[in-house]
């Protein structure tokens, strides 16, 4: 068993303990289908999770969207902000980067499907005042692995009690916010 295998089982395992109601997973039809809405294809180890472990319903807080859907889901969300990123002078949202679940007050964590190990960052536009995104962007983790290890241990920066503790890592501006979100229409 590969450490990825392992990190799938225990995020199942965690999965089905945190929730008796979990959503079936998808097919691989279902990813095809997915990855041909979004044009894009999803990091490898995301796209195991959708189909090993349940069409979202876990994870941290508000837990992972579903897959497929017109509004809430992975492909709905992310579809809707590239479209308002389009031919405008300050895009939103960067392509490649897929929202996984909501944090509430329009916060997200996304995935970046074009990194090799897919980082996880935090869209957080509430403190947004014009023009460009970039200072909305935020490297939660160098990678989904890790973030999912940081859940599975209870030490996000999401968990509670996470800031009455020394060891703390809060997101980080994304160095490559710049250049993933080009200015002019």
């Amino acid at each position: 068993m590969t450490d990825i295998d392992d990190l799938v089982q225990r995020v199942a395992t965690r999965a089905a303990s945190d929730s008796k109601d979990l959503p079936e997973p998808v097919d691989e039809a279902q990813i095809a289908e997915a990855e041909g809405q979004l044009g894009i294809v999803l990091h490898p180890l995301l796209a195991r999770l959708y189909r090993e472990v349940a069409d979202g319903g876990f994870g941290p807080d508000y837990r992972l969207l579903p897959l497929l859907g017109s509004s809430s889901s992975v492909v709905g969300e992310y579809l809707t902000r590239r479209e308002a990123s389009v031919g405008v002078e300050h895009p939103e949202w960067p392509e490649g980067v897929v929202p996984i679940l909501t944090w509430g007050c329009a916060m997200y964590a996304g995935v970046d499907c074009l990194s090799e190990d897919g980082q996880v960052l935090l869209f957080e536009p509430n403190p947004y005042s014009g023009g460009s995104w970039e200072h909305c962007w935020f490297l939660d983790s160098a990678s989904l692995a890790a973030w999912l290890e940081t859940w599975l241990a209870g030490t996000g920066w999401f968990e509670e009690d996470a800031f009455d503790r020394d060891d703390l890592v809060e997101p980080q501006p994304w160095a490559q916010a710049v250049s993933r979100l080009p200015s002019g229409a």
